[in-house]
C-alpha cells in the first residue's frame, strides 16, 4: 500500500543493522512507505536512507532494557502512529500486546528460535533450562497468534509459527545484489582464506587457531571482526596459530570488500548447538556473492546449500585437522576453487539474494494491510 506508515521496534539491535535497517526498513522506503525505526543506543534520532530512526535512549543494563527501555520503545511506537508495528526482540512481545489491544496490526520478526535457544545455554542447569524454555514457548504461543503476521529469519522457523499464525512468511536475510561485486581475478589473489564476523568459541575460533598449526600450505587467515571474550582473545593470540593471522579488527563493508576478493576461501565453521543447525548465516551465502567457496560446517541444512551447488567444503566443525584439510585442499586445487566460486556466485544471483526476499517481504506487507 503505497505511503503506508510502517515502524520497525528494536531495544537491542543496532540503527544500522544490515537485517533491519539495511534490507527491511530500506527496501520499504524505495517502494513508497514511510518508515520509521526505533532503536536504544543514544546516538539521537536521524533520517536517513528515507527512513526515519528514533532513538529512545541507550539501557543501563539487561534489567534496566527489560523494564525501562521496552515501556521507553512503546511510548516512542505510539507517538508514531503508524499502520503496521513491526517487532524484532523477543523481550518486546509484551509491547506487540499492548498495540494489539490499541487496535494497531503488528508484525513479530522471529530471528531465531528462542525456545529452542534457551536449550543451548548450559550454565542455567537442564532442569531450569527446560522449565524457562518451555515457560517461554507458551508465551510466545500465546502471544503471537493474536499478532497481524508472523516473519520468519529461516523457513524452519517459519514452519514452527505456521501452525500458531497462518499469516507467516520466511524472509531469509541473504545478500544484496549490490553490494556483490569483487574484479579481483582468481590469479590475482593471495595465499589466504578469511573468517569475517564476531569471534566466539561456539563458532570455532579455537578449532580455527589449531588447524592453522596444522595447515602444510603458507595459508594466511584475514580476521575481520572482534572477540566477544578477553579469554578467549588471549587464548587465540598465545596459539602459535596466530602467527599465520591477519588480525583486521571489525572494517567497513569496502574493507570487507577487498578481504574477500583477495581471499581463497570463507571459514563459517559453527559449532553445532541447537541453534545454528537450522540458521542460514548470511556470511556464508556473501562468501558464495563474492565468488569464493565457504568451508562451512556439515550441518544437513548446509550441506544441502553448499555440496547441493558445488560450491564449496562441508566439514565437521569440531575437527581441526579436518578444517585444515579443507584450507589446504583448496589452496592447492585452484581449479576447483574458482569453479566451486563461480558455482556459488551463480547460486547467489539466481537465488539466494535479497532481489527474491524484498518481494516476498512487500507481498507480505500488502496482506497483512489488507486484513
Amino acid at each position: 500500500m503505497q505511503n503506508a506508515n510502517v515502524a520497525h521496534l528494536t531495544s537491542v539491535h543496532s540503527r544500522y543493522d544490515d537485517r533491519i535497517f539495511i534490507k527491511h526498513c530500506c527496501s520499504l522506503a524505495a517502494n513508497g512507505y514511510r518508515v520509521a525505526l526505533v532503536v536504544a543506543d543514544d546516538a539521537g534520532d536521524e533520517q536517513r536512507n528515507g527512513v526515519f530512526i528514533a532513538d529512545v535512549g541507550k539501557s543501563k543494563g539487561r534489567l534496566d532494557r527489560m523494564m525501562k527501555t521496552t515501556a521507553r520503545v512503546l511510548q516512542r511506537a505510539v507517538r508514531l502512529q503508524a499502520e503496521i508495528y513491526h517487532l524484532h526482540d523477543p523481550e518486546l512481545l509484551p509491547v506487540g500486546l499492548r498495540l494489539k489491544r490499541m487496535g494497531k496490526r503488528v508484525v513479530f520478526d522471529s530471528h531465531e528460535d528462542v525456545p529452542k535457544q534457551l536449550l543451548g545455554k548450559p550454565y542455567l542447569g537442564p532442569v531450569r533450562l527446560r522449565a524457562l524454555s518451555g515457560a517461554f514457548a507458551l508465551y510466545e504461543k500465546h502471544t503471537c497468534r493474536k499478532f497481524d503476521g508472523i516473519v520468519a529469519a529461516t523457513p524452519y522457523i517459519r514452519d514452527k509459527f505456521l501452525a500458531i499464525n497462518p499469516c507467516t512468511v520466511d524472509i531469509n536475510n541473504f545478500p544484496v545484489l549490490d553490494d556483490i561485486h569483487t574484479h579481483t581475478s582468481w590469479e590475482g589473489k593471495r595465499d589466504e582464506v578469511c573468517y569475517i564476523g564476531s569471534f566466539a568459541a561456539d563458532r570455532g575460533i579455537r578449532e580455527t587457531m589449531r588447524a592453522l598449526e596444522l595447515v602444510r600450505t603458507p595459508v594466511r587467515v584475514n580476521l575481520a571482526g572482534r572477540f566477544d571474550d578477553a579469554g578467549l582473545e588471549a587464548d587465540a593470540k598465545a596459539s602459535s596459530g596466530w602467527s599465520r593471522v591477519n588480525a583486521l579488527g571489525y572494517i567497513g563493508r569496502s574493507e570487507i570488500r577487498n578481504v574477500l576478493a583477495r581471499s581463497v576461501a570463507g571459514l563459517v565453521t559453527l559449532h553445532p548447538i541447537v541453534n545454528y543447525l537450522d540458521a542460514l548465516p548470511v556470511k556464508m551465502f556473501e562468501y558464495m556473492a563474492a565468488g569464493i567457496p565457504p568451508i562451512a560446517s556439515n550441518f544437513p541444512l548446509w550441506r544441502e546449500i553448499v555440496e547441493g551447488n558445488d560450491c564449496g567444503l562441508c566439514v565437521d566443525p569440531l575437527d581441526p585437522e579436518a578444517i585444515a584439510g579443507a584450507i589446504d585442499y583448496l589452496l592447492t586445487h585452484p581449479d576447483e576453487a574458482r569453479q566451486m566460486g563461480e558455482n556459488g556466485r551463480r547460486a547467489v544471483l539466481e537465488k539466494y539474494n535479497w532481489a527474491t526476499e524484498e518481494a516476498k517481504l512487500l507481498r507480505f506487507y500488502d496482506r497483512v494491510l489488507s486484513r
